[in-house]
């Protein structure tokens, strides 16, 4: 059975991108455009790791990453903020809520599925 991994970001052509980076490497994907999507679709299906951008319309990726690590099926879902945001305050605050790793955009694919195979739950 392929792992899940859900890529949670207000740009359609990141989340394009992103999920071409993943299925190549044989992932199965999850979409969501902003936090409140993503929330609604941490149903209880298994999500092997989320991928989040920071800046998003109607839910921000640190307030989804607070919100997800209080529902008891995902508490230890890896998550791996992807984002234009490289200062260092706001990746403090991402590793506060519980974000695992951080990767600026652009991203290089290679780079990003570095950080997916050693966050990834087995």
């Amino acid at each position: 059975m392929n792992k899940t991994i859900m890529i949670v970001d207000d740009s359609a052509s990141i989340r394009q991108v992103v999920g071409l980076t993943l299925k190549n490497a044989g992932y199965d994907t999850v979409e969501a455009v902003d936090g409140r999507d993503a929330v609604g679709k941490l149903d209880g299906r298994r999500v092997h790791l989320i991928i989040c951008d920071v800046n998003m319309p109607n839910m921000d990726g640190i307030s989804f990453v607070k919100q997800m690590k209080t529902m008891p099926s995902y508490r230890f879902t890896p998550v791996i903020m992807l984002t234009t945001e490289a200062g260092e305050s706001k990746k403090q605050e991402g590793q506060l809520a519980g974000a695992r790793a951080w990767v600026v955009k652009p991203f290089q694919p290679a780079q990003m599925l570095a950080a997916v195979s050693k966050l990834i739950l087995p």
